[in-house]
């Protein structure tokens, strides 16, 4: 291959990097979720779950009323296309992420013949608009809006009905959804039956809180441990028998020095930058003492900002109030090609969070980079205490029971940082929810948390935000985060009414949360039937081939119970799963021997830390007994018709194919995936040719 046809073939593939999945879930055109209705909306009759409130239904009405449509069949259509903002699904139907549209995609019978997700595609809505509506004036019509231009027929604007619908046209077959003139409803699957088992095979003895894949798309990892530090392993592939292969006397970053380690105090969260392959940045989230470490001081998170008063509060263990912080700081890996670099410098290069905390308990803690806009999300509990005892998860102002979301690549100066009350050296994103709720302290993203632990954004559709909250004494929950979010702790635990020791906020009434409630969870007497506790550990939709019965789910766990959970969508993308329990078992010649739990066939695990993907998708079970890693089914005896039927009956069949480092091609879904296959068969003849 010439260089300027390699350089063909490097334009391509850096033209797939950059496209990026549609919307799934019910998701509103700011990205928040929707929310439940107290009453139906008066103009736009949308009742049940919508993402307009009473202000946005009259603010509609006049905008139609001004259109002063004379002929009623047409009046009523486009009152429905107007309407369509307050859809649950309006995100989707406006394709806001990529194109942002003034109208909602209108279904088109002549390209929605195969469309399977919504019940109503073959619906030739956007030809009934243009028959109906062709010749009828419409003042300021939305229409020509999209346009810019001032007509008010359509047949001013398009020769005829192809080209309308050419312009506003659309189905759903494509994986997105269109507009009937109804709202959006799904079709049904039919439920997928509870999968087998889950088979693991044990590769590491170590314990492990965080396990991070390294952002080159190679086998290798980033784990990290509580004491504070962070080791660099090369995975080996699935089924070869091998072990992790780690060095535990060489590690990749040690700050045992100024690590706080305590049950639930450590090295909490790691994350590398998006751009880690080109600029060696990463960031580490942990405690620290600033009575043991002079570099650890920071303010309090209660203070007179959020009505708290620290000389009030109670010690914790012996310790002074806010003696332990929740700190983020930047390092860097050593050499000029990060890649390669096997250490980093345990010098920080910039302080990025410090705040003091109240307690030594629900802090959360774990760091994560969006994979759609590259800003760092920042888990944060309610502080500890029982019941959330000064209200810090509901006040607005309190960054504790909070999901945060800083731009760490930009700084504020240092008037920003303390018009707005800022607690580091990071700058705020312009769409943060702030701007639409003046109340809320810049960094917040959603609010409402009692103690998030372990958050992840689907790989296949990263509007999917999955994080589990830690419950007080009766639920364990998993929520899908959007912007916004209030998730109801401490007026809430779970879908159960929980009664604080406070009001929400310190002065709101309850009726004012607007609570989104978990998709997922278990009660504690699920759990803890012979007197043990419950805390839940957030895990991943399982994206792996590998267990293909397993493929789409999402799976966690209880921390100190050993069960574990899986959580089916049904319908597909919206937003409501089934859960079921499901077994586990150790496969045989598994790499390092499993114990089992005495008198079962389980194998003793301990306690799930957390979990972890790699980049060919695998999974990966965290636990104080070592690394596990999902492997094939039949591996365990449990059946699977997805998988080989050839390779069912063997101990250790041979090998798959090794999947290929992940691409944006492996990650697209939607109205993208049919380009994909075209483009890369093209590059492959390219390839081919030259």
């Amino acid at each position: 291959m010439g260089r300027s046809h390699f350089a063909i073939f490097i334009i391509l593939l850096n033209f797939l990097q950059i496209l990026d999945p549609s919307f799934s879930l019910p998701l509103c055109t700011d990205s928040r979720a929707p929310f439940q209705q107290k009453t139906p909306l008066a103009f736009c009759s949308y009742n049940g779950t919508s993402c307009c409130n009473s202000t946005d239904d009259k603010q509609l009405q006049t905008q139609f009323n001004a259109m002063n449509i004379s002929d009623p069949g047409c009046a009523s259509l486009v009152k429905s296309v107007i309407c369509a903002k307050c859809d649950k699904f309006s995100a989707e139907l406006f394709r806001t992420d990529s194109v942002p549209r003034q109208l909602p995609i209108l279904c088109n019978s002549t390209t929605s013949e195969n469309s399977t997700k919504s019940s109503q595609t073959k619906n030739d809505f956007c030809s009934k608009v243009w028959t109906t509506c062709q010749n009828v004036s419409i003042i300021s019509s939305p229409f020509a809006a999209s346009i810019k231009s001032n007509s008010t027929k359509l047949t001013d604007l398009w020769k005829s009905q192809t080209d309308f619908c050419n312009a506003f046209g659309g189905a759903s077959g494509d994986g997105t959804v269109c507009f009937t003139g109804e709202p959006v409803t799904l079709n049904t699957t039919t439920p997928l039956s509870p999968p087998g088992g889950l088979c693991l095979e044990k590769i590491g003895n170590g314990s492990y809180i965080n396990m991070v894949a390294h952002p080159d798309g190679s086998s290798r990892a980033f784990f990290s441990n509580q004491q504070g530090k962070i080791w660099l392993a090369t995975i080996p592939e699935v089924d070869s028998g091998e072990l992790l292969d780690v060095d535990d006397s060489n590690p990749f970053l040690d700050l045992t020095d100024e690590v706080h380690f305590d049950t639930e105090l450590g090295m909490m969260g790691i994350a590398f930058h998006p751009k880690f392959s080109q600029n060696g940045r990463f960031f580490v989230s942990f405690n620290c003492d600033k009575q043991a470490w002079p570099g650890c001081g920071g303010r309090c998170s209660c203070n007179s900002d959020v009505d708290c008063d620290p000389s009030k509060l109670p010690t914790d263990s012996g310790s002074q109030p806010c003696q332990y912080q929740a700190v983020i700081a930047e390092f860097t890996a050593t050499g000029s090609q990060p890649t390669q670099a096997k250490s980093a410098s345990p010098k920080e290069v910039r302080r990025i969070f410090t705040m003091g905390l109240p307690f030594t308990g629900h802090h959360g803690g774990q760091i994560l980079f969006g994979p759609r806009d590259g800003y760092l999300y920042f888990m944060m509990g309610d502080g500890g205490g029982i019941g959330d005892p000064y209200n810090f998860s509901q006040n607005k102002k309190s960054l504790l029971g909070k999901i945060i979301r800083l731009d760490i690549d930009s700084t504020s100066s240092v008037e920003e940082i303390t018009k707005l009350g800022l607690w580091g050296n990071y700058s705020i994103p312009k769409d943060n929810p702030y701007t639409e709720d003046k109340e809320l302290q810049p960094e917040i993203w959603a609010l409402g948390m009692r103690n998030p632990w372990r958050c992840s954004f689907d790989s296949a559709r990263p509007s999917y935000f999955m994080c589990a909250d830690v419950g007080q004494d009766k639920f364990e929950e998993v929520n899908i985060i959007s912007k916004g979010g209030n998730y109801g702790w401490s007026e809430y635990e779970g879908p159960y009414l929980y009664t604080p020791s406070k009001s929400p906020g310190g002065n709101k009434s309850m009726s004012s949360i607007n609570p989104i409630f978990p998709v997922m969870g278990y009660n504690h007497s699920d759990v803890n039937k012979n007197g043990g506790s419950a805390s839940i550990t957030g895990g991943y939709f399982y994206r792996s081939m590998t267990d293909p019965c397993m493929h789409g789910r999402y799976l966690f766990s209880d921390l100190y119970a050993g069960f574990m959970w899986a959580g089916t969508e049904n319908p597909e993308d919206s937003g409501t799963f089934n859960t079921s329990q499901i077994s586990f078992n150790c496969a045989q010649k598994s790499p390092i021997d499993c114990t089992f739990v005495p008198g079962s066939s389980a194998p003793a695990l301990g306690y799930i830390f957390s979990y972890g993907e790699d980049n060919n998708k695998d999974m990966y079970v965290l636990a104080s007994s070592g690394v596990y890693r999902v492997v094939r089914p039949s591996r365990c005896k449990y059946t699977c018709a997805k998988e080989n039927s050839s390779a069912v009956d063997d101990d250790i069949p041979s090998s798959p194919p090794a999947a290929s480092p992940p691409s944006a091609a492996t990650m697209l879904t939607g109205s993208y995936s049919n380009f994909v296959v075209i483009l890369m068969s093209f590059m492959l003849i390219l390839a081919c040719w030259f």
